[in-house]
C-alpha cells in the first residue's frame, strides 16, 4: 500500500503477532538485510523512511546504517517515567537527548511518539532537533471530551515549541 500511495514519509515499526500496538522500537540487532532493502526501495520511490527505535546509541547507529532519513524515538518509557515525577522524567529524558544529539550528528531527522500527551509534551517538546511527534491515541481520547477541532488546537499549542 505504501508503494501505491507514496506518502511523504513512512515510519517502519516492529509489530509482533498479537500486538495491538507496538511495545518497543526496532532492536539494534535486527538483521539489516531485509529491512535495508525495504528502506532503499521506499526511498528510491521518493518516500522518506523513518525507523521506530529505542533511545539507544546502538539503535541510532543501526538506523543510520540502513540509510533511514529519520528515526522515531519510542517514548512509552519516558511517558511512564513522567508519571513517576520530575526526577524520573528528567532521568529518562536525558536518554532521549543523548539519542537525539547522536542522530543529528549522523544526519538523521528526529521524530518521537508513543504515549505522548498534553502533560508530558511540556518537557518532551524541548528535545533537541525534534522535527515531529506522532500523537494519536491521546489526541483522540481528548477529542471525546472537547471535540476534534479543540483537541487539535490544544495539541498544536502544546507542540508550539517544536
Amino acid at each position: 500500500m505504501v508503494r501505491e500511495v507514496r506518502p511523504h514519509q513512512c515510519t517502519l515499526v516492529p509489530v509482533h503477532p498479537g500486538e495491538v500496538t507496538s511495545q518497543a522500537g526496532w532492536p539494534a540487532d535486527t538483521p539489516a538485510a531485509e529491512l535495508g532493502g525495504v528502506v532503499k526501495d521506499l526511498q528510491d520511490r521518493g518516500i522518506r523512511v523513518s525507523l521506530f527505535i529505542e533511545p539507544e546509541a546502538a539503535a541510532v547507529k543501526w538506523a543510520a546504517s540502513l540509510g533511514a532519513r529519520r528515526i522515531e524515538l519510542y517514548t512509552e518509557p519516558f511517558a511512564h517515567a513522567f508519571k513517576e515525577g520530575e526526577e524520573a522524567a528528567d532521568r529518562s529524558f536525558r536518554r532521549y537527548v543523548e539519542a537525539a544529539n547522536l542522530a543529528h550528528a549522523l544526519g538523521l531527522g528526529i521524530n518521537a511518539g508513543h504515549d505522548l500527551d498534553l502533560d508530558n509534551l511540556v518537557l518532551f517538546r524541548t528535545l533537541p532537533y525534534l522535527d515531529e511527534v506522532s500523537i494519536g491515541h491521546a489526541l483522540i481520547s481528548h477529542a471525546l471530551y472537547v471535540g476534534l477541532d479543540q483537541a487539535v488546537r490544544d495539541y498544536l499549542r502544546a507542540c508550539d515549541a517544536i
